[in-house]
């Protein structure tokens, strides 16, 4: 009874919340809208330049506006849940912090250990990302490019054997992280700016140029491929909503900076909104113009936006377009090591982790030694592993982390329905259980009827629930031989 005792032990809101009014770990620098522009940094990245696109000529046609709806509407239900949580308890941690409240020491430690590495590897996989549109704008401004052996990872392309410019963004942004966050928070805001800037420039100058017969039909008709695989029609709109998830959250990442925020308790829930909305509404402009500008088929290149415009005789939007997105691409690196180097910082806090971990600078009062560690690793990372491959790693921890935040502000919610909560989600009982049911689908795929036969459409392959279960045996192995003992939980008992 005494070691389960010890794998649901928890820590109180009451307690949490005190803790938080006791912590000078962080220097409370950020605002709203810096805290707004981190949680737009992270959401809206390479997807609006590649993905919408790409979706749009891969599965769903112009109505991939209706997949990022469906996409929205499931993400938006962890948001709010997040938000809820956010102003209740304004601690560094995120997702990990909430699900201690709540369900306990164990399954705190598998949402923070399984957040560690997706927020890890994003960073690598964004920064990766990086190296063609950076290269890109340099050239197109001096003519210069680097050898090719340093433009891409080994294995990735003919005569490639490290992706410079991926490393030197990853470890510039580590550099910001480590010398005062403000600095960093403002360099993010101005960066996130161009991002919106550049997005709204692509939107308003292509609706010019929009031919609202392209928008017709709205979802093509259904076309059933050899190997049973699906294309347009309701199925391929909801195939498409599978992926473009992906580039709808990230908001989380802000909740993150709690104890760096100066007023957590109002600014963590509305910059959670406001970032969604804000992101939510670029991607549904963008996916307009795109789908109204050329004949969806077309837009499956790898520059699709870039093309779309030169197609209309539009090439000086080019450079637009490479700003826009190399700041988009900067804007995401921050957000996400900024998540993965608090969530580390908390684990160590708490005991989970060695301490050692849980050291602010003494000057600039931020986690350098974890914001060391994830700039270098990313760096390597990111130079030598292909971006394909990284990419395949990063999406089942996300979903599980909103499957465990859905359910815990509806357990939290039945379990202390007085406690006092500065943001409360309206019609819980019924969008919380429905970002469950969405991510569950995510995770597993969509069932469809086809020929009179029911089959999963979307969902994550088995290579990545086999990576999931081992990254997550090695968490257990860790908590089992390290954490379980040393957590200040158990110290106290």
């Amino acid at each position: 009874m005494g070691f389960f005792n010890n794998l649901v032990r928890h820590k109180s809101v009451e307690q949490l919340q005190a803790e938080a009014g006791r912590s000078t770990d962080f220097k409370r620098s950020m605002g709203v809208w810096q805290l707004t522009a981190v949680g737009i940094g992270a959401i809206v990245g390479v997807g609006v330049f590649v993905l919408a696109p790409h979706e749009a000529a891969l599965h769903a046609g112009p109505a991939i506006i209706l997949s990022f709806l469906i996409a929205g509407i499931g993400s938006a239900c962890a948001a709010l849940a997040y938000a809820e949580f956010a102003g209740m308890i304004p601690v560094t941690g995120s997702a990990y912090t909430y699900g201690y409240a709540v369900l306990g020491e164990l399954p705190a430690w598998i949402i923070g250990w399984d957040l560690l590495i997706e927020y890890a590897l994003i960073v690598a996989v964004v920064a990766a990302g990086t190296s063609n549109y950076l290269q890109s704008l340099i050239h197109q401004v001096t003519g210069w490019q680097l050898p090719v052996a340093l433009r891409a990872a080994y294995g990735e392309a003919g005569g490639a054997v490290f992706n410079l410019w991926a490393a030197v963004v990853a470890l510039l942004i580590a550099g910001l992280q480590i010398f005062r966050t403000e600095i960093g928070a403002r360099f993010n805001t101005v960066v996130v700016v161009l991002k919106v800037l550049g997005v709204a420039i692509v939107i308003v100058v292509g609706a010019f140029y929009v031919d609202p017969s392209l928008w017709h039909p709205l979802i093509p008709k259904t076309i059933v491929h050899a190997d049973g695989s699906l294309q347009y029609g309701w199925a391929g709109v909801m195939a498409a909503a599978s992926i473009v998830f992906f580039a709808c959250f990230g908001y989380d990442t802000l909740t993150t900076a709690a104890e760096e925020s100066k007023n957590p308790q109002r600014d963590l829930p509305m910059a959670v909104i406001l970032s969604l909305v804000v992101s939510m509404t670029m991607y549904f402009g963008v996916s307009l113009v795109l789908t109204g500008m050329v004949h969806y088929t077309q837009l499956n290149v790898p520059a699709p936006v870039s093309a779309a415009f030169q197609d209309r005789g539009l090439h000086w939007i080019s450079g637009v377009i490479n700003i826009a997105a190399v700041a988009g691409i900067a804007s995401v690196v921050f957000a996400f090591m900024l998540g993965a180097a608090r969530i580390w910082f908390a684990l160590a806090r708490d005991g989970l982790l060695p301490r050692w971990f849980a050291k602010s600078h003494p000057k600039y009062n931020t986690p350098y030694r974890p914001t060391v560690i994830l700039g270098v690793a990313t760096a390597i990372t990111a130079g030598f592993v292909p971006l394909t491959e990284l990419a395949k790693l990063v999406n089942i921890g996300t979903l599980s982390a909103f499957i465990l935040i859905c359910t815990s502000v509806l357990i939290l919610r039945i379990r202390k329905p007085g406690l006092q909560r500065r943001f409360r989600t309206p019609f819980l009982f019924v969008l919380a259980p429905l970002g469950v049911v969405f991510s569950l689908f995510l995770i597993i795929g969509w069932p469809w009827l086809v020929d009179g036969h029911l089959q999963m459409i979307g969902g994550l392959d088995h290579d990545t629930y086999i990576r999931f279960i081992v990254w997550m045996l090695i968490g257990l192995v860790i908590y089992f031989g390290y954490g379980i003992r040393h957590s200040a939980l158990a110290k106290r008992d």
